[in-house]
C-alpha cells in the first residue's frame, strides 16, 4: 500500500508487516485510517499469499485509539441512529481481523488504548516491549467500558474475572501483568521486538497453509456461548447509547 497515508505494509515472502503509520498521533485512528483498514483487510481475506500477518505501529506506541483531537470526528452531534451507524464503521474492522484467514502477530511497543487495545486483542498472538500498556479507556470518558468485541475477546484472552476488572474500572493493564494473566505471550526489549515476530511468523508461514486457516477457524469457533459478532451487536446498541447520552448532555 505505497499510497497510503496512514498505514504500511510490507511483503517479505509469506509473512506480510502492516504498520499503523501515524506516530506523531501515537498511531490515532481517523477517518483515513478506518478506510484505509477496511481496503487493507478487504484484499487480505482474497490473499492466497500471504499466510502470515504481523500487525504494528510506528514509533512510540501501538496505538492511542479514536483519534480524539481530530475535529472531523469530534465535532459530529449523534442521534443513536446515527452513532450506531458511525460505531459500525469502526467496530467491523474487528469482524474482518477475526475473519482473516491468516494469523496475525501483534509486536505492540508503548500504548495500545481504548480501539487501540481491541485491535491487540483480535490478534491471535501477541508479543509486547516492556513498555507495552493496554487500557480500556472508554469508561473513563462516559461510555461503556466493553467496545469493539473487547468484552468477547479479552474475555476469551485472560478470563472473565480479569476482564471485568480492566473494562469495568478502565485502569491501566502494564506489560508485566498483561503476561501473567495471559494477554501477552511473551515480553521483548524494543531493539528486538519485530525481528522476534517475524522468527515466530515465518515458523508459522512454514506450515501447511489450509492448516494454518483451519487452526485459526477453529480457536475461533470452539470458544462457545456468545458469538463474536452477536457480541459486536450487541455493544454497538449500547455504545451508540452513550454516544448519543454524552452528546445530549454537553449540548445542554
Amino acid at each position: 500500500m505505497n499510497d497510503s497515508q496512514t498505514l504500511l505494509y510490507e511483503q517479505h515472502g509469506a509473512v506480510g508487516v502492516l504498520t499503523l503509520n501515524r506516530p506523531r498521533s501515537l498511531n490515532a485512528i481517523n477517518f483515513a485510517m478506518r478506510d484505509e483498514l477496511h481496503t487493507w483487510l478487504d484484499a487480505r481475506m482474497r490473499d492466497l499469499e500471504t499466510r502470515v500477518v504481523i500487525l504494528t505501529g510506528a514509533g512510540r506506541g501501538f496505538s492511542a485509539g479514536l483519534d480524539i483531537k481530530d475535529p472531523t470526528i469530534m465535532a459530529a452531534s449523534y442521534s443513536p441512529r446515527e452513532a450506531y451507524v458511525a460505531q459500525r464503521t469502526f467496530s467491523e474492522m474487528i469482524l474482518k481481523l477475526r475473519r482473516l484467514p491468516q494469523p496475525i502477530i501483534g509486536a505492540i511497543h508503548g500504548p495500545a488504548i481504548g480501539a487501540g487495545f481491541s485491535i491487540a486483542m483480535a490478534c491471535d498472538i501477541r508479543l509486547g516491549s516492556p513498555a507495552a500498556i493496554f487500557q480500556a479507556a472508554y469508561i473513563n470518558l462516559g461510555f461503556g467500558g466493553a467496545d469493539m468485541g473487547s468484552s468477547w475477546l479479552l474475555t476469551r484472552a485472560v478470563g472473565s474475572g480479569n476482564a471485568a476488572r480492566y473494562l469495568l474500572s478502565g485502569d491501566v493493564l502494564p506489560a508485566a501483568e498483561a503476561l501473567r494473566i495471559g494477554f501477552l505471550q511473551a515480553i521483548v526489549e524494543p531493539e528486538s521486538l519485530l525481528a522476534e515476530a517475524r522468527a515466530l511468523a515465518e515458523n508459522l508461514a512454514s506450515k501447511s497453509p489450509l492448516g494454518l486457516r483451519l487452526t485459526k477457524e477453529a480457536l475461533d469457533l470452539s470458544a462457545g456461548g456468545l458469538t463474536l459478532e452477536d457480541t459486536i451487536r450487541l455493544e454497538d446498541r449500547n455504545q451508540a447509547m452513550c454516544i448519543a447520552e454524552v452528546a445530549s448532555s454537553t449540548s445542554r
